[in-house]
């Protein structure tokens, strides 16, 4: 195992322009070419490079014409949309700083990232997110100005600049420099209030223009196109965002997941990104909808020869056998799996958490390689990422060009970069505690490098459980292959100064109407009513059972607890990144941590 590992940049940090400059650049190196599309009465719409410019010239004259100055904060609140890109864009033009909110965000959350940040303006999505801006306006009052998306907001931004002229706009744009700030990201934290890490135009850029070079069957392959239903307001989204701007990749947007296999269908990308959770989702509904047609063990036997085949890649590839069987279930299974998501997709970007051996050879094994990655709010999205021509299944990958990686003494993984942020805005302190003074990051994150330099992640520093006989176990691992049971949503491991290891088991509400029926359980049983039942507990005890087999005896589950609620963002249990806010579950469920100990 290495300690510390490097790789030289593809592209060196930019020494002058913002990212606005990626829009102008687009539309002069192809100015007719599609460069977004907008789905509009049932078809999806092309925006060329130049429309797209101009549309962003305007709004961004309008914002200058608003009377916001170079220099200050603009919020964004809405879901993942056209306009969401457009005014990004807008913002950097004008000289500005934008800053994102989620969509769903409290009141609360809201009055605190527009006052922390000395937000002077705010783009909502629709009135209900106006509504809660409202509801806070008093007590942030430079807040002066609140455009709707879904009330002809961007045409009421575009009439306040028809005064402003080329040079004033351009005026604008020329303020900004590479150690100019672009973009202050409230990280939606699991613990207290969410800071916000700040990061620069040369930290984007760098960025982007290194995972683009790097993965050019991605970026730069013809036709190549991605439809973006993951939060724009987290960086992962903002990242492929300005990476498909940047290499001239066709860009959609699909806010509703509701609508999303349908959108998938329409837009027919060649790549798409996602967080675990998806990939488990899209494993799991194939699974139990071949098992309601009672095809379960076809499509269990068409899962087991795509890992095979997946990993024969990784030595000596398929033999004659293996490769019958593949080319028997792509036409059975695998190819109504890929029509699902659009028919042309080739590539996947996952991360945002552990994906899992499995899923991983699952979905290269069917035709769609994951490239899994590692990487915050701090490092501009990714730090780390599997290559299309280097994949190391069930790790990370190595560090993107540029970037560094380093074990500390106590594990956790330290990094450096030019894609670093400078700090968290207003907070010194806890910049001073996560930046060392040379420059390298404290992730949080425990880690190991290998021989070859593909990282590996196999915990929280902070959510390390130690039990009463001082065994360190690491959740996550535990965690991550539990909720890979198609009937299981969300897990918690517990055991902190604890005899043993234990967890609390949500049932995912989509899959357990199907799991009732088949079981011949009472019609309109609920979670909670049958949360004792034999049946149900032994379905979970064999995705236990599963996952106790990654785990020394000491750090196995001993006992477990179904709990009658799912844990959700709405609720409070989950962050808007799908991360598990472990304290609140804690509080929440003291009753049943307790009784599993008791």
């Amino acid at each position: 195992m290495k300690t510390e590992f490097s790789v030289p940049a593809l592209v060196p940090a930019c020494t002058s322009g913002g990212l606005a400059d990626h829009a102008i650049e687009a539309a002069a190196k192809n100015p007719h070419g599609v460069s977004l599309s907008i789905h509009r009465g049932g078809a999806w719409v092309g925006v060329s490079a130049q429309q797209f410019l101009d549309e962003v010239r305007a709004v961004a004259k309008g914002i200058i014409g608003s009377g916001v100055q170079t220099g200050q904060r603009v919020g964004v609140m809405s879901r993942t949309r056209y306009e969401w890109t457009l005014v990004d864009f807008a913002i950097w033009y004008a000289g500005c700083v934008s800053v994102p909110i989620y969509e769903t965000s409290s009141a609360e959350q809201v009055e605190w990232i527009l006052s922390d940040s000395n937000a002077v303006a705010l783009f909502a999505e629709s009135e209900k997110n106006k509504a809660v801006f409202d509801q806070v306006s008093s007590r942030v009052p430079d807040v002066t100005r609140c455009w709707v998306f879904e009330s002809d907001g961007i045409a009421q931004v575009k009439s306040l600049g028809t005064h402003v002229s080329d040079e004033q706009l351009e005026q604008a744009r020329g303020s900004v420099n590479p150690e100019t700030l672009a973009t202050i990201i409230y990280t939606s934290g699991t613990t207290g209030r969410p800071k916000g890490c700040m990061l620069t135009h040369r930290a984007f850029m760098f960025e982007v223009d290194n995972v683009v070079q790097v993965m050019p069957e991605v970026f730069l392959a013809p036709g190549a196109s991605t439809l973006l239903f993951l939060p724009i307001a987290h960086v992962f989204g903002r990242l492929i965002q300005l990476g498909c701007i940047r290499a001239g990749v066709r860009l959609g947007h699909s806010p509703d997941v509701s609508n999303l296999l349908a959108d998938l269908q329409g837009f027919q990308p060649t790549f798409i990104l996602a967080v675990p959770r998806v990939f488990e989702k899209v494993f799991n509904s194939a699974q139990q909808k071949a098992t309601a047609d009672g095809k379960g063990k076809i499509f269990d036997k068409a899962a087991a020869i795509a890992i095979a085949y997946s990993k024969s890649l990784d030595g000596s590839g398929p033999g004659i056998g293996l490769k019958v069987k593949h080319a028997l279930f792509d036409k059975l299974v695998y190819s109504k799996l890929r029509a699902a998501m659009g028919g042309r997709v080739e590539w996947a970007v996952s991360g945002g958490a552990p994906l899992g051996e499995r899923l991983g050879h699952f979905f290269r094994g069917i035709g769609i390689t994951i490239l899994e990655g590692y990487g915050l709010t701090e490092t501009s999205a990714a730090h780390t990422a599997n290559r299309p021509t280097s994949i190391r299944v069930g790790s990370v990958g190595k560090p993107i060009p540029g970037a560094s990686v380093r074990v500390a003494a106590d594990g956790e993984l330290m990094l450096l970069g030019p894609h670093l942020f400078t700090g968290y805005w207003n907070n010194p302190a806890a910049t001073a505690e996560a930046i060392e003074p040379d420059g390298w990051f404290h992730s949080g994150d425990i880690g190991e490098i290998d021989d070859d330099g593909y990282v590996r992640i196999t915990g929280r520093k902070k959510e390390l459980l130690v039990t009463a006989a001082g065994k360190n176990v690491a959740p996550a691992v535990l965690e991550d292959r539990i909720r890979s049971n198609w009937l299981i949503s969300q897990c918690m491991v517990v055991g902190d100064a604890k005899p043993y290891i234990a967890a609390l088991v949500t049932v995912d509400p989509d899959a357990f109407p199907a799991w009732v029926k088949a079981a011949g359980k009472p019609t309109g049983s609920t979670v909670d009513s049958l949360k004792n039942d034999a049946d149900l507990r032994a379905v979970i005890q064999g995705a236990i059972d599963e996952a106790n087999k990654a785990v020394s005896q000491a750090e196995a589950v001993k006992k477990f607890a179904i709990v009658g609620v799912d844990w959700t963002e709405e609720g409070g249990q989950m962050t808007p990144s799908m991360k598990l806010k472990r304290n609140v579950v804690m509080a929440e469920f003291a009753a049943d941590v307790d009784a599993l100990y008791s």
